[in-house]
């Protein structure tokens, strides 16, 4: 396996811890009978308390991210383009994923948009040096 892959493997089981760091304590605080609705009314992430809503949003922002991370992992991978630079590319946007998430849940102004920078520009020098 690539390191590009490796580090896109890592991130979709962040994904996965991500939801869970979400859903348990929004189950907790909720309740059953609002997270299993269907929702109707009120945005779930507007009836969570504000630390909980953040988690909810940085997940959401990671499904966003993963997608272009994603693209860029499988063009860099089935053109046989990896090398050493793509491969850190790819772990400086997991790393930035995993700061990212405490960073939006507790607030961290402006780290919160530079970590969150940092992993948008490591995946699009990654499609750029695709490219090249």
């Amino acid at each position: 396996m690539t390191p590009e892959l490796t580090a896109l493997t890592l991130a979709a089981l962040l994904q996965v811890v991500q939801f869970c760091l979400m859903a348990v304590p929004a189950n907790l605080e909720l309740g059953t009978t609002k997270t299993l609705a269907p929702r109707d009314g009120k945005s779930l992430e507007s009836q969570l308390s504000p630390v909980i809503a953040r988690l909810y949003r940085a997940m959401n922002n990671h499904f966003e991210g993963l997608i272009l991370f994603t693209i860029a992992t499988l063009v860099i991978t089935l053109t046989d383009q990896s090398t050493p630079f793509t491969a850190a590319c790819a772990w400086a946007y997991l790393i930035a994923r995993v700061l990212y998430v405490p960073a939006y849940a507790f607030g961290w102004t402006p780290w919160r948009s530079l970590i969150w920078f940092s992993g948008f520009a490591a995946t699009t020098l990654m499609l750029i040096a695709a490219l090249l």
